[in-house]
């Protein structure tokens, strides 16, 4: 038998989003009028760290079995954030931590240089006076990299953030071309590292764009990810590290090819003999083409906007980032 249909009157309305007429059997603890142990019992329960939820549990995050979760959490991070701030495109500069601006490498020789001069017997002093001015004879390469972050800031401007300057975010030659990016107004990049020994951020990085990384590989990802060059000065084995491996990257085509720069063809010269190794076998004559010298900013910049014109592609790609690079490989492959 059909029943006659409900008026509008006798609709129930929406349920708020929160509030009830009535709270839920669990909104109040157990009280001790109940049983005297009550409160005891559930401060212990919810003191226990397993009682928090799972993101805010450190000593959750930090086990063994949660490296999978880390990894991801240390890619997303850094990508979301990016994203948001809408960079498109990098040049990484690399170079040492120990080389830095002429003044305070100046300062430092002469400090030592005292020491030497009080302490004439002590041999270790001697050394250390002798490579205390080889820093100060390197620490031009501080103003080359100062210089270039300035023409990359100001040549790209900084209004759309489709070039920035990426470093590693520490002191020296980093610290220079974050400087000479912020000095030109432009947003600039630091990708620190957590490591057992502090590492603070050089203070040029543009707040917010300042990400630090628990894994060398994710750290190592977002410097290629974006790259659009790779410029290299001189520095130690983290330096080195970062090098050969873009050298591989490109050599095997893992990503797609990029400019490479070294600065101070003297230094590189003498860090490393590639024309050595291809004369052993070891490398491809083609692999020592890969990269090339140079030796001031504005002599960088050139050859970087050079290599682009010479494939018919700009430094910075169209709205939407140019190319994907599986796109790239299919395209290869075809």
């Amino acid at each position: 038998m059909a029943t006659d249909p409900l008026s509008d009157l006798d609709k129930p309305e929406p349920a708020p989003d929160i509030e009830r007429a009535i709270e839920l059997p669990w909104s109040q603890p157990k009280t001790d009028q109940e049983d005297v142990r009550a409160p005891d019992l559930l401060r212990e329960i919810m003191a226990h760290p397993n009682y928090l939820e799972a993101d805010a549990d450190l000593g959750f995050l930090n086990r063994d079995d949660m490296r999978g979760t880390r990894l991801q959490m240390d890619y997303q991070k850094a990508e979301t954030l990016l994203n948001e701030h809408g960079i498109a495109h990098s040049i990484v500069v690399f170079g040492g931590t120990r080389i830095p601006e002429p003044a305070v490498a100046q300062e430092r020789l002469a400090e030592i240089t005292a020491q030497a001069a009080a302490h004439p017997e002590d041999k270790t002093l001697r050394a250390r006076v002798a490579i205390a001015a080889r820093i100060v004879e390197k620490s031009r390469y501080y103003e080359v990299a100062r210089e270039f972050g300035r023409i990359v800031g100001a040549k790209e401007g900084h209004e759309d953030n489709r070039l920035v300057i990426v470093t590693g975010g520490g002191p020296g030659m980093m610290e220079a071309a974050n400087r000479g990016a912020y000095e030109a107004g432009a947003k600039t990049i630091g990708l620190n590292i957590t490591l057992p020994h502090e590492q603070f951020p050089n203070p040029y990085i543009t707040p917010g764009l300042c990400f630090r990384f628990r894994y060398f590989a994710l750290r190592k990802l977002h410097f290629l990810m974006r790259a659009r060059a790779l410029v290299v000065f001189p520095g130690g084995y983290g330096t080195l590290d970062e090098l050969f491996e873009t050298l591989t990257l490109i050599q095997t085509r893992k990503i797609r090819p990029v400019p490479v720069i070294l600065v101070g063809r003297e230094y590189w010269q003498r860090a490393f003999d590639p024309d050595f190794l291809v004369a052993e076998g070891v490398i491809d004559p083609e692999d020592r083409e890969l990269f090339w010298y140079a030796e001031s900013a504005q002599e960088i910049w050139e050859d970087i906007g050079r290599w682009y014109g010479r494939l018919g592609r700009e430094i910075v790609e169209t709205e939407g980032g140019g190319e994907d690079y599986e796109d790239f490989i299919s395209r290869c492959r075809t």
